[in-house]
């Protein structure tokens, strides 16, 4: 398990197309990978900015990583929607840790990741919002992202340290009462699974 990728975005401008108009939105989902460590801090990676507090960041969101292994999937996806293919560099998912060998199904609420000199605890899976499907390029991205599972999770930060590209992960299991697979499995529960 490695940190594929560290990524961070400031706060800019998206315009969304909608009712024959488009508007303009505040986000941070444009993540970009950096090449040099980051110190990672109670609310988050130095650099690194969310738009809406809202929904994204505080103590349990102040980080969110997202699998390598799902890259290959939105890719097949995009292609299929765009009819072109899209480049999906580490951090279109605005993650801003691409990690490698760790799915959702290997995670539970409660573990913790020791990466770099930091330590995160697994708080809870994402739940895509309309800015992920502008970003992916089509308006059913959120379902797919909702019913395929392949969310990624927050990490809350327990211990400041600094994460680079090409750390090691190491994932110290919890109570492992509930896996973050299992917590999209509940979201899921008495809804129609195929719509895509």
């Amino acid at each position: 398990m490695r940190v594929v990728s560290v990524n961070l975005a400031a706060v800019g401008e998206m315009f969304i197309r909608q009712s024959e108009r488009d508007h303009r939105i505040m986000t941070a989902i444009h993540k970009q990978p950096v090449a040099d460590a980051v110190r990672v801090k109670r609310l988050g990676l130095a650099g690194d900015e969310q738009a809406d507090l809202t929904v994204h960041g505080g103590l349990d969101k102040a980080v969110y990583a997202y699998p390598s292994e799902h890259y290959a999937f939105w890719a097949a996806q995009r292609l299929a929607a765009l009819k072109r293919e899209v480049p999906l560099p580490p951090g279109s998912m605005g993650e801003n840790l691409t990690l490698a060998g760790l799915l959702e199904r290997d995670v539970w609420v409660g573990d913790r990741l020791h990466v770099g000199s930091a330590v995160l605890q697994v708080t809870e899976p994402r739940r895509p919002c309309y800015k992920f499907a502008a970003k992916m390029g089509f308006s059913h991205a959120v379902k797919m992202m909702t019913q395929s599972g392949f969310t990624g999770f927050y990490l809350r930060v327990i211990e400041e340290g600094e994460i680079a590209t090409g750390d090691a992960v190491t994932l110290l299991p919890g109570t492992r009462n509930v896996s973050i697979a299992q917590v999209n499995e509940q979201r899921l529960k008495g809804r129609q699974r195929d719509l895509f």
